[in-house]
């Protein structure tokens, strides 16, 4: 039972498509990219992603996460590769993708990089959110080799979906090399965005994790007390409205969600986290014992009840949203308390 004392935390349940490793990026801790020539650089094949879409909805799974490599249509190979499945750009491809997630029942919630207000224009109406992490808003030398992470272009591509009232995610990626003024500077930017265009929806703090084989690999991660600091100064920033997200199966949420924290992201029962495949999600039933006693669980859509009661969705997905969500704009389940 609910009381006046309890705080509510939110997840969502969903399929990680990790549509292509390849990318025009070349970041210091990404263990996720591949060159068109590398092995194990990859497209992944309509049937595949529909075999995972038709696993994920038959597991109760509401949004399908498709992310990608950015940009990797500026490579003459990838592009060989995309249209021997038929496509001539990524686009395309990532808009049948979501036409397919929405017949099958799953919200579609696209992370494909820095993209153009046109791009974004045309992704709205088959999205019922997107995200862009800001990462930083620090010039770095991990992001020198890559022309996606230039903080200017990531404002401008959050600020693009704002002006077209799509619900969004954006975040900070903790110790890469930012210092921690860095991040209350970035933390003041998504402030700024959110009160121009009332957009961000959910800012993740997520901590950096050592990756092998890349040039940080012998890096320290943040420490708890750091990513502890990092949680405590975005909520006393960010506005009431826009929720902080930790990763579950990065760092332990308990504590974090006492200084400010109120989601837990996408669990998925269907696929791993492929960013960070060395860290398995916790199943959904474990979520509990993560938490805290004096917290409620609730199952949310990929956009979050405020949106959905503003109508920030398009006729394509409407049908599907009303299905999916109860009258608060939660998932349509009871909740429960760990």
């Amino acid at each position: 039972m609910e009381t006046q004392h309890s705080r509510v935390v939110t997840y969502s349940k969903n399929v990680f498509i990790p549509v292509t490793n390849m990318c025009r990026n070349h970041c210091g801790y990404c263990g996720f990219r591949r060159s068109p020539d590398d092995p194990g650089a990859y497209i992944m094949q309509p049937a595949r992603i529909e075999e995972i879409l038709h696993r994920g909805a038959k597991s109760g799974c509401t949004e399908a996460l498709f992310t990608f490599g950015e940009r990797p249509d500026e490579d003459a190979g990838y592009l060989k590769r995309l249209k021997a499945i038929g496509y001539n750009r990524t686009l395309d491809y990532l808009l049948n993708l979501c036409r397919m997630a929405i017949k099958m029942g799953l919200l579609p919630h696209c992370n494909p990089g820095v993209l153009s207000y046109a791009e974004l224009a045309l992704l709205k109406p088959l999205n019922a959110s997107m995200g862009l992490m800001l990462e930083t808003t620090a010039h770095l030398q991990v992001h020198e080799d890559s022309p996606g992470k230039v903080p200017g272009k990531r404002i401008e591509s959050i600020a693009n979906a704002g002006k077209l009232k799509i619900p969004f995610t954006t975040g900070l990626l903790v110790g890469i090399g930012e210092t921690r003024a860095d991040r209350l500077e970035s933390l003041r930017i998504i402030t700024e965005l959110h009160r121009q265009y009332g957009n961000i929806q959910e800012v993740i703090i997520q901590n950096f994790t050592p990756k092998p084989g890349t040039p940080m690999s012998g890096h320290e991660p943040p420490s708890f007390e750091d990513m502890l600091w990092t949680v405590e100064h975005a909520r006393e920033i960010l506005p009431a409205d826009v929720a902080i997200q930790v990763p579950p199966n990065l760092i332990p949420p308990g504590m974090l969600i006492e200084h400010g924290a109120s989601d837990l992201g996408g669990i998925s029962p269907v696929t791993i986290d492929h960013i960070n495949p060395e860290h398995e999600w916790p199943a959904v039933e474990q979520l509990g014992q993560k938490v805290g006693s004096d917290v409620i669980l609730r199952e949310r859509l990929p956009i979050y009840p405020q949106y959905i009661r503003q109508g920030w969705f398009s006729e394509d997905i409407q049908s599907l949203v009303q299905h999916l969500a109860s009258d608060d704009g939660y998932r349509k389940v009871e909740k429960w308390r760990s």
